[in-house]
């Protein structure tokens, strides 16, 4: 069977990857401390999982339409219009999909067009290092991804200079993820009103710019600034669509519920293809689960609050250890549950076992192999992160602690 040259160009998930591996070892009785997870060790909160029982139990087991049920739809909205502050939103302005995932997926798709011969691809903007999933999405639906390289020294964080320089009249897109995966940072409120300035300023330049702004990790901040929605920033609102989903902020990865949202007339076009192109991919999500995405957004709220208190508590363990490691520059965590050390300083060094560590990925390799630690290895996230690995502290706090100490022993074993 020949395949297409679309999936054999795909790479698999590199945090999938690890956690597999982490998990095959773990299976076969070896005491393996992992770091790779990207998702809460919380379970989901009761009453989310009492609304699906109960839906299920009273027969919401058919068809909805596809971009959701509408009183789930308003939902949605007003949390956006409340909480986000993005004006211009309806239930019509909103689709649900099977996580925040196919989110961008269908945005990606409805955005951008391969390109025609002859004629450059449409090129959207990328901030590296970056969530692993960002750019092949991009790649998949016809668009050329232009890196906008950061950092450690500036916390993983673009200039309004730079995204001034990167735009052209071939910026279709400009990906923003703010809390960061993999760097655990965030912008301020006054940084992300800059950078809007930037792209109103840019709209003769390039007048089809949207800002493509992943929120998942929008309540896990605890940086001592508040978390700002792009949309939010005068001139954005129709400028902007926002993804956003449940996985993260309601320990409910597992449940593959997530959501865009767009504004005014052109955010209703939006939605508009987004539901066409969902409906010949998915259709609605799972059916029984719509009530309980309208309990985590009205109820749930110090669940997710308590979780991030706990959060805010490992950021402030990881990141007081990891900063103690010799040779490892580590920006502080303000937001989501990552911290993105360098660790080049160690690149050239053999292992006690004999493993040479030229890379983050066999960095990350030898770490799993000789001292049973699984963390992800930063290549896939573009950018500096091929110097980088990524940790999560969705873990407890004495595992934070015994990971840290083998992590150090193994840099002090390396010559």
């Amino acid at each position: 069977m020949q395949l297409s040259q679309r999936a054999q160009s795909i790479k698999p998930s590199s945090t999938l990857a690890v956690t597999a591996r982490a998990k095959q070892l773990r299976a076969e009785g070896v005491d393996i401390l992992s770091f790779a997870a990207g998702e809460p060790d919380f379970d989901t909160p009761e009453p989310i999982k009492q609304a699906l029982v109960a839906a299920l139990k009273e027969g919401m087991t058919k068809y909805q339409p596809v971009p959701g049920d509408p009183e789930t739809r308003r939902v949605i909205a007003e949390k956006l219009t409340r909480e986000n502050e993005i004006p211009g939103v309806t239930p019509d302005h909103v689709v649900i999909s099977t996580g925040g995932k196919q989110s961008l997926y269908l945005t990606f798709q409805c955005l951008l067009d391969p390109p025609a011969d002859g004629d450059p691809p449409q090129e959207v903007l990328l901030p590296t290092p970056g969530w692993v999933t960002y750019a092949p999405q991009i790649e998949l639906a016809g668009g050329q991804v232009v890196e906008l390289p950061t950092g450690a020294a500036e916390g993983f964080k673009i200039s309004p200079d730079q995204l001034e320089k990167a735009i052209t009249p071939r910026s279709r897109a400009v990906v923003f993820n703010s809390p960061s995966n993999p760097c655990g940072t965030m912008y301020t409120p006054e940084e992300i009103e800059a950078l809007a300035r930037v792209i109103t300023d840019a709209s003769d330049r390039a007048p089809d710019l949207v800002v493509v702004s992943d929120e998942i990790y929008e309540r896990i901040v605890y940086g001592g600034f508040p978390f700002k929605s792009f949309a939010s920033c005068p001139g954005m609102a129709e400028r902007t669509i926002t993804v956003n989903g449940l996985a993260k902020a309601f320990s409910m990865t597992g449940w593959r519920v997530g959501y865009l949202g767009a504004s005014g007339d052109a955010g209703l076009q939006f939605a508009k293809a987004v539901g066409r192109l969902q409906s010949q991919m998915t259709s609605n999500i799972t059916s029984f689960c719509l009530p309980a995405v309208r309990v985590a957004i009205q109820e749930c709220s110090e669940d997710a609050t308590r979780m991030c208190e706990a959060f805010a508590r490992r950021s402030k363990l990881i990141y007081g250890l990891v900063s103690e490691l010799p040779g490892l520059l580590c920006p502080k965590p303000t937001g989501a549950f990552y911290v993105f050390p360098d660790v080049s300083a160690h690149f050239g060094k053999t292992t006690k076992g004999g493993a040479r560590v030229d890379s983050a990925a066999s960095f990350a390799a030898a770490l799993l192999d000789e001292e049973h630690v699984a963390v992800v290895p930063g290549e896939d996230f573009l950018g500096c992160g091929e110097r980088c690995v990524r940790l999560s502290f969705a873990c407890s706090d004495d595992q934070i602690r015994s990971g840290i100490e083998r992590i150090g022993g193994f840099l002090e074993s390396l010559s």
